[in-house]
């Protein structure tokens, strides 16, 4: 399935990150990342290796770790505060219009409740429906994401690693959210019920018109639910733009290595693997100039000495001195 459908990507900034920066003692795990997120329905990938930063973004945007600096702005109003927390009331708001759907369903539900006291719990806490009507509403969200009413008995162990997901899924709906950010939802689940899943997340899509950050590492994920795509390394974003232009004709050595990894069904269009040598590099010491040249192919002595900006080129921004040559394929 290809990228959604263009005609649906709306305009007006509903979530706005601006060179957001997050410190763990001497590692900046995000470094002046900014993106901004329209309202829904729309699709917003995050993608790179491990230790690129996904998840410290993803959870900066929940406020479960504090920036060290920087801003996130939802209609407008900064919910980082000059004390990099907010006011409580403002975050409470913030809170019920963005929720996360975690990597792993079965370490983020608490084994001891049962599914219907664990999707209970938000309607409750955020007075969504009459405390009369909180059974009606976990059956109707229950049945959204395609599970049956009877699953509110049960106990987390009781179901499989995709019925989880989608309890998971119901209880981030739960508090009726403007935005999801999805860590990685798919990854611990195997390939038949990752299927599933993204059907499920594609059909909240449409239904709830929903806004979403999808974190991955898997870029034919992302080609079939993010309208737009940035790319990190090493806590920096390398490449953004449109998702079509950034798969169809990558411009930045990191996003050419993605990129070669995903499958081809048509022979024509299959691209050489690029296995990129070493691993990424250690945050609290990074090497001078690009932060990926000991892994470029491309590299140059100006990617040894000088760090490249990110700057616009051919409808996209990418942080490369020889952006241009590869997107003219003179390299």
């Amino acid at each position: 399935m290809s990228a959604l459908p263009e005609a649906e990507v709306q305009t007006a900034p509903l979530l706005e990150v601006e060179d957001l920066v997050v410190e763990f003692g001497p590692v900046r795990a995000v470094d002046g990342v900014s993106f901004r997120l329209p309202a829904g329905p729309y699709g917003f990938a995050l993608v790179g290796e491990s230790g690129s930063g996904k998840t410290t973004i993803a959870r900066a945007l929940m406020r479960l770790v504090a920036p060290t600096s920087g801003s996130i702005r939802l209609d407008g109003h900064d919910v980082v505060g000059s004390n990099g927390r907010g006011s409580g009331r403002a975050l409470r708001a913030y809170r019920r219009a963005v929720q996360i759907v975690f990597q792993d369903p079965t370490t983020s539900l608490d084994p001891r409740a049962r599914i219907g006291s664990t999707i209970a719990e938000p309607l409750r806490a955020h007075g969504i429906v009459p405390r009369a009507d909180v059974g009606a509403r976990v059956t109707e969200l229950l049945t959204e994401v395609g599970l049956e009413p009877e699953m509110a008995e049960r106990y987390p162990h009781q179901l499989s690693g995709g019925q989880r997901q989608r309890v998971a899924i119901a209880r981030a709906l739960s508090v009726e959210p403007r935005v999801l950010v999805l860590d990685e939802p798919t990854s611990a689940l195997d390939v038949t019920v990752q299927a599933r899943i993204l059907e499920l997340i594609a059909k909240l899509r449409r239904e709830r018109a929903l806004a979403y950050v999808l974190i991955s590492h898997n870029l034919a994920v992302v080609e079939q639910l993010c309208e737009e795509t940035a790319v990190l390394y090493l806590g920096r974003i390398v490449e953004h733009g449109p998702t079509e232009e950034i798969l169809a004709r990558p411009a930045h050595p990191y996003t050419l290595a993605l990129r070669s990894a995903v499958p081809e069904i048509d022979l024509a269009a299959r691209r050489s693997r690029i296995v990129l040598p070493g691993t990424v590099p250690d945050p609290a010491n990074p090497p001078p100039g690009c932060p990926f040249h000991p892994r470029c192919p491309y590299a140059n002595e100006r990617s040894r000495t000088e760090v490249p900006e990110l700057r616009a080129v051919a409808g996209r921004t990418i942080a490369c001195h020889r952006a241009e040559e590869i997107l003219a394929g003179n390299v």
